[in-house]
């Protein structure tokens, strides 16, 4: 095979692997950004011995296997972790399993409203209608959608306690 096949075959490889490579890399490392490092590290050793490593066709087990060697030699070298330049940079992460939960609580109030209050904020907020297609759409005036979404949001305030959260405005959470 001539180094130009070998070398789309490899570039084929990495496309078809890149999503499971990076997963297993993250697994690894717990960081996405090292996650990157690591996948494309391994791929760079890979590369080098392309041709060996598909005359044993098992690439994806040797990439694996060179994440895993290279995972555990960058921690035994303990290299140094890098300093975010930007405070913005080190801002904790929002924790998705709280705003999972906290989206599941919501609709849970959401589904104790009247449906007609709950059909107006699933309209208005969650499909971002505005307030006239939102009346079209129930067929009623615009002010009685005013006045459905206002005592639905003002029972959503009293029912939704999300837990131990800072306070969140309903209308933004609802979008």
């Amino acid at each position: 095979m001539s180094r130009h096949e070998d070398d789309e075959q490899f570039r084929l490889f990495v496309q078809r692997q890149w999503g499971s490579l990076l997963r297993t890399a993250y697994l690894l490392t717990g960081d996405r950004g090292t996650a990157e490092d690591l996948a494309q590290s391994a791929l760079e050793k890979t590369h080098r011995r392309w041709g060996r490593v598909l005359r044993k066709d098992a690439p994806e087990v040797y990439v694996r296997r060179v994440m895993v060697n290279t995972a555990i030699s960058w921690r035994r070298r303990r290299r140094p972790l890098e300093v975010p330049l930007l405070t913005t940079d080190s801002t904790p992460a929002h924790d998705a399993y709280a705003q999972v939960e906290q989206r599941q609580l919501l609709l849970a109030a959401l589904r104790r409203l009247p449906p007609r209050t709950q059909a107006v904020l699933v309209l208005r907020y969650f499909e971002d209608l505005s307030e006239a297609d939102t009346a079209t759409v129930l067929g009623c005036s615009v002010g009685s959608v005013k006045s459905q979404a206002s005592r639905g949001l003002a029972r959503l305030r009293v029912d939704f306690v999300p837990p131990a959260q800072p306070p969140v405005r309903l209308e933004e959470e609802l979008a």
